[in-house]
């Protein structure tokens, strides 16, 4: 006969030595039902209350990288901003190269020979030899007949200055007068850029304008050693050879002004909020793949702008601007734009990759194990054949961890040191930080192995 055990009694206090449990009394009963609720209350609250906090984070999360992903598009055009602006050997690296562009130099030469014959008064020019004719005792047929020569005379003197032009616009001495006048220049582009007109660049007429009145001093010279010598009284001319034009040049100078203050900063903003976005993300490698991602998609909308703005432009040019001296200056001024927009978009693409490479995924894995495995059969063989790996192995594999962040961080503060890096420098920065993991790999011999004791002999 079996018997059952009643199932303990809630209201009794635990059994006594030799005696039964007593009943709780009214207030304990209270209380312990009162600490029942609230156990019951946060068992069946725990799992919402982790899902809403979960989803807390996750959304600040997307927020932050979102944000981040912006910030980055903005930093890329303010640092450029900034270094046109302050940065006077990057401004004329910008610029430089535009005196051996044809279209350029087309431009400038027209603007040149223009100004040149403005100051020749031709038709005193005509008078003059008639005047001449007659006091040499010319007949008056003959002197008539030089008034008539008006036409023929404009038309030899523009091509004698188109000439004169050409030859010192293609000349070297043209790049340096160039160079130099850019250089010199630089210190007024501040004021260009924030409206205020004076020095060899100004704004004026919704136009960025360089004064090339040096050119027409050397043409100048060049008529006068040819025999042209009314070109001696032509004065000193200052005339403006425009580098950009635009009907919304008042609204691209008040952008440029404000990301040319913030661009010491705002690079450094974006970075911190995508560390807080990754920082606060639930799965902190899948945040860091999305703010590779994100930054990624942030430099390829920038780079589709500027195509679309390039074109933009051109459309709005002024009547009588030549489009193909106009394309050539817009390609030069955003030149390190577009190379900034490269090495920011390789430098996101190469982080995604690498968050994604260190995850659980079967590629990853695959991906590590195999070049796991063809390191250690390299070092094995290096070992095997007298390489000692001892002592060194052993601090590799103890440091591991250690020495990658150390590898990490000092590709971090080449990268955010170096001035204006490309995507070679990327690239290049990429290739050392694979090589020294590599060489950490090689030299990880594993942990050390003990020897056991041997039997202990008497």
């Amino acid at each position: 006969m079996t018997s059952s055990t009643p199932p303990p009694d809630p209201d009794r206090r635990p059994a006594a030595a030799g005696g039964d449990a007593p009943r709780l009394s009214a207030g304990e009963r209270t209380e312990l039902d009162r600490l029942r609720h609230r156990v019951s209350v946060l068992e069946s609250a725990g799992p919402a209350g982790a899902a809403r906090h979960h989803w807390a984070r996750s959304t600040g999360s997307v927020l932050l990288i979102l944000l981040a992903s912006l910030l980055s598009l903005l930093s890329v055009v303010a640092v450029w901003a900034d270094s046109i602006v302050r940065d006077t050997d990057r401004y004329v690296a910008t610029v430089g190269p535009l005196a051996r562009n044809p279209d350029v130099r087309k431009a400038v030469t027209d603007r040149v020979t223009t100004a040149v014959l403005a100051q020749i008064d031709v038709e005193k020019l005509v008078k003059d030899l008639e005047r001449a004719a007659s006091e040499k005792g010319a007949p008056t047929g003959a002197a008539k007949l030089l008034g008539g020569l008006t036409g023929p005379i404009t038309s030899g003197l523009k091509s004698l200055v188109g000439d004169n032009v050409e030859r010192v616009v293609a000349g070297k001495a043209f790049e340096t007068v160039w160079v130099d006048a850019n250089r010199r220049a630089h210190a007024a582009l501040d004021k260009a850029l924030t409206g205020e007109s004076g020095g060899a660049v100004s704004v004026e007429n919704d136009q960025v304008a360089i004064d090339v009145a040096p050119l027409v001093q050397q043409v100048k010279d060049r008529l006068v050693s040819a025999g042209l010598q009314p070109a001696a009284l032509i004065p000193a001319v200052h005339t403006d050879f425009v580098v950009f034009a635009s009907k919304d040049i008042g609204r691209i100078r008040t952008y440029l002004r404000v990301l040319e203050i913030m661009g010491d900063w705002l690079p450094v903003v974006a970075v911190l909020i995508a560390a807080l976005g990754v920082y606060l993300a639930a799965d902190r490698r899948r945040a860091l793949i999305g703010a590779g991602a994100g930054v990624f998609v942030a430099m390829v909308v920038l780079g589709v702008a500027l195509t679309g703005m390039r074109a933009v432009y051109l459309d709005r040019l002024p009547v009588g601007a030549s489009r193909a001296a106009a394309a050539a200056v817009f390609d030069a001024l955003v030149r390190f734009l577009r190379s900034g927009v490269r090495a920011v978009g390789a430098l996101a693409l190469v982080t995604a990759a690498g968050a994604f490479l260190v995850g659980p995924s079967r590629t990853a894995v695959l991906v590590r194990t195999g070049c796991g495995r063809g390191i250690g059969a390299v070092r094995d063989a290096a070992v095997s054949a007298g390489l000692p790996l001892r002592a060194v192995g052993a601090f590799a594999h103890r440091f591991k961890r250690w020495i990658g962040v150390a590898i990490l961080l000092v590709a971090a503060i080449v990268l955010f040191t170096w001035n204006y890096p490309t995507t070679a420098v990327v690239v290049w920065t990429l290739v050392i930080v694979l090589a020294a993991f590599a060489i950490r790999e090689f030299l990880d011999t594993g942990p050390v192995s003990t020897p056991s004791a041997g039997p202990h002999l008497p």
